[in-house]
């Protein structure tokens, strides 16, 4: 049973909307996973990893990893002794801090990576592909309005 099927017609329609939001959600990751372990062998949260060092050619601390990927450091740590194991991610030292260092691609990493990006891309395409151009134009506006409300800030027009 998805999220949605909660919801009940006495229910208010915003949250009618937000339980379709996550179902929404739920099935295009569950999708993406799916199509991460099949085509490359991986996990979301290491393309995620990946993704981060890719925005970051110099490479970023290990408490940086964990802030942008809103996860724990050992979770960080974890994965990135996977990467490195593999040959697609480098540490370097930092210097002036001999505890820390910094996580960056290697050449083979980012290779895949844009590999794995490419076709991300195109799972995200047709997961949308039930909605015409300007659907999608109405929904990103309307989704920025809700973003807008959530931080308050002013909402867009």
């Amino acid at each position: 049973m998805d999220m949605e099927a909660r919801a009940h017609s006495e229910h208010p329609d915003a949250l009618r909307l937000w339980l379709r939001l996550l179902t929404c959600t739920q099935l295009v990751e569950k999708q993406v996973r799916s199509q991460l372990r099949a085509r490359f062998a991986t996990t979301l949260p290491r393309f995620d990893l990946m993704a981060q060092l890719e925005r970051a050619p110099d490479g970023l601390k290990m408490n940086e990893l964990s802030r942008r990927m809103m996860v724990t450091g050992g979770n960080v740590t974890g994965i990135t002794d996977q990467l490195a194991t593999e040959g697609l991610v480098d540490r370097i030292d930092v210097e002036g801090d001999r505890r820390a260092y910094r996580v960056r691609l290697t050449p083979r990493g980012r290779k895949l990576f844009h590999d794995m990006a490419r076709e991300h891309e195109a799972w995200i395409v047709e997961a949308f592909a039930g909605l015409s151009d300007k659907d999608i134009a109405v929904l990103h506006r309307l989704l920025g309005k809700v973003k807008a409300h959530a931080l308050g800030q002013q909402q867009p027009a």
